[in-house]
């Protein structure tokens, strides 16, 4: 795989993960609202790409060590990426009750973070129990914290 799509393949299957994820469970928590997830999801899944794409293209051309065609390519890869990574979580959401969905999402979201992690510590020969580790341990961190601040919204205001 072309570095540049490479770069657009981990950032938007990573920030698909863990920001669809946090969106997930603190809107879980704070309105118990299949339909204020879905939507959720459907505007991480569109602005939220757009936003890392843009993000990343002025990223790599901030760097002024990649061509055009490279800059472009990991602009598309990772929108295409994290527009699709994202779409995924709504397929629990729609077939399942939304407390099931939400850990069914988890289970997923981690599970593929997991299997990433693995990939890259294998590329890199380093320990993949560490990566994964690490990586996971930051995705409960986000979910935990959003969780809380979902149902502190909640609280405050419902």
């Amino acid at each position: 795989m072309r570095d540049s799509i490479k770069t657009g393949f981990s950032f938007g299957l990573t920030s698909g993960i863990i920001t669809t994820l946090g969106l997930m469970v603190g809107l879980t928590s704070g309105t118990n609202s299949k339909l204020a997830v879905i939507g959720g999801i459907l505007t991480i899944a569109i602005a939220d790409a757009f936003s890392d794409a843009l993000g990343i293209h002025i990223s790599e051309e901030a760097e002024n060590k990649h061509s055009e065609k490279e800059i472009w390519e990991s602009t598309v890869s990772t929108f295409l990426f994290k527009f699709i990574t994202a779409i995924t979580f709504i397929i629990p959401v729609i077939m399942l009750d939304l407390s099931t969905s939400v850990i069914v999402s988890i289970i997923w979201g981690l599970s593929l973070l997991g299997v990433f992690s693995y990939h890259i510590a294998r590329s890199k020969n380093v320990n993949p129990y560490i990566v994964i580790a690490e990586h996971i341990l930051i995705g409960l961190v986000v979910i935990v914290a959003s969780h809380y601040a979902g149902s502190l919204i909640k609280s405050a205001f419902g």
